[in-house]
């Protein structure tokens, strides 16, 4: 269950991710209808120091289902 308190907390800090990064949101929307069973999820972050470091997974029928949950989520706070 999720507690609507922690929501509610999250919800600033969503929006004021999404206002300072705005073309994230579309990226995901266009990567999530390419995404299917056995797709690899690829993630890269650098460093300001210029430290790498890179992971990936392969996406399960269950991830699929836990980021349309997920996705869910996100835009029904979006239209509250």
């Amino acid at each position: 269950m999720i507690n609507p308190m922690a929501v509610l907390k999250l919800k600033p800090l969503v929006e004021s991710f999404r206002n300072n990064h705005p073309k994230f949101g579309p990226f995901l929307s266009a990567a999530a209808g390419a995404m299917k069973e056995d797709s690899i999820l690829e993630m890269k972050v650098t460093t300001p120091e210029g430290q790498t470091i890179i992971s990936n997974l392969k996406l399960t029928a269950d991830d699929l289902a836990l980021f349309a949950e997920l996705r869910s989520l996100l835009s029904s706070e979006k239209n509250d």
